[in-house]
């Protein structure tokens, strides 16, 4: 599908998708967290949402200060996210240790780790669906009794060539840059797109109706008000489908976006927005676009 000329993914090629699953689209997700009762609150009072698609899960956290998110036998990367300026935590795993201050997109070895929390504020953890226990938590765990025929199967990328171990990339050292699509980060399991905040609403002559044949996206706003626009591609069968959908979300949410859906997102509001969109496993199509994704170096991509 088009995207306005001034978009730089209309520099991305188009890609052959195979042949499309039989069958109905599963239908889009939004979860509000303010709204909803937390999964999971611990003893200091931390709430924790847990939201799953076919390949990822998100753990988003309301942390208070003395919190302990752990992990005692994780079988791959995991991604950690800290948003405020404001953040400071204490991530350590496999004998090293970092201290993080400010909005930071973390990478965490397998095994056991955990994020100490120093300051009250937003976490959020992003895992493969390899993280077992977690996919029972999951508020929508009963959407995917029985898996998306329309998502590739998860397989994780190549692992790093210096080993795992804990990568921290603070995003205040990031530069705008014209050039390239949001912060774009990946690991040999997750890819996030941490886009610069903005203050405006979204040009309505502006936005980006599109689709993805097989992988899904999970949106992740942690400020401001946003629509998420969703169109159902049509099947031979007319019970499949279904009418446009324009759902208004306020942050901190999650939407899950199956593939085919056609979406886009339109910020509104003359207010602070902040959204992350997330992809498991990462994107080709973006990793090959030079200079997009700013830690490249550290992970190659399949096949290399």
């Amino acid at each position: 599908m088009p995207y306005d000329a001034s978009d730089l993914r209309s520099q991305l090629g188009s890609a052959a998708g195979g042949p499309r699953a039989e069958g109905a689209t599963l239908a889009a997700q939004y979860f509000v967290f303010p709204t909803m009762e937390p999964d999971e609150v611990s003893p200091l009072g931390t709430k924790t949402w847990y939201v799953r698609s076919q390949n990822c899960c998100v753990a988003f956290s309301l942390a208070r200060a003395g919190e302990r998110l752990g992990r005692d036998d994780q079988p791959d990367e995991y991604m950690v996210l800290l948003h405020s300026p404001d953040s400071s935590v204490v991530v350590s795993a496999n004998g090293d240790r970092r201290e993080v201050t400010g909005s930071a997109v973390i990478v965490v070895p397998p095994g056991k780790s955990e994020v100490a929390v120093e300051a009250q504020g937003m976490v959020a953890r992003i895992f493969s669906n390899r993280a077992q226990d977690l996919l029972g938590q999951c508020s929508n765990a009963a959407v995917y009794a029985q898996p998306d025929p329309n998502v590739a199967p998860f397989e994780p990328w190549p692992d790093p060539p210096d080993g795992h171990h804990l990568r921290v990339y603070p995003l205040a050292d990031i530069e705008a840059d014209p050039g390239r699509f949001g912060r774009l980060f990946r690991c040999s399991t997750i890819m996030v797109n941490y886009f610069y905040a903005d203050d405006e609403p979204r040009d309505p002559h502006k936005v980006s109706p599109h689709h993805h044949d097989d992988f899904e996206q999970i949106s992740l706003t942690l400020e401001g008000d946003y629509v998420h626009h969703m169109r159902t591609p049509w099947t031979v069968d007319m019970s499949d489908w279904r009418d446009d959908e324009h759902h208004y979300t306020p942050s901190p949410a999650v939407t899950v976006i199956p593939p085919p859906l056609v979406h886009t997102s339109q910020a509104v509001h003359h207010m602070r927005h902040q959204l992350i969109d997330i992809f498991c496993p990462p994107r080709t199509d973006f990793s090959e676009r030079p200079g997009w994704v700013i830690n490249h170096d550290d992970y190659p991509m399949p096949g290399s």
